[in-house]
């Protein structure tokens, strides 16, 4: 699992049916020494723009997805399942 911030949302008039309802988010998140980089996830849990979130990956946000939509072979690699109150180090 990794944090990020949402950034804005997606809007994709031709897509797969089966991400049809599906919200999708762009998320910045760090890579390496505050490289910021942008990925697409699934949020199933009402994120907004600012939000940080917990995203997941591959089979595991596909699982993640697939649970709240009760549709299986979801082409989703990440999905955003938190969102983050605080971050103690």
């Amino acid at each position: 699992m990794i944090i990020g911030t949402v950034t804005g949302s997606v809007w994709a008039t031709r897509k797969d049916e089966k991400l049809n309802g599906l919200k999708l988010m762009v998320v910045a998140v760090e890579q390496k020494k505050s490289v910021m980089t942008s990925i697409i996830a699934a949020d199933i849990v009402g994120a907004g723009q600012g939000d940080q979130v917990i995203i997941t990956m591959g089979s595991s946000a596909r699982l993640a997805v697939s649970r709240e939509t009760m549709e299986s072979k979801i082409p989703v690699d990440a999905a955003i399942i938190g969102i983050v109150d605080s971050v103690e180090s």
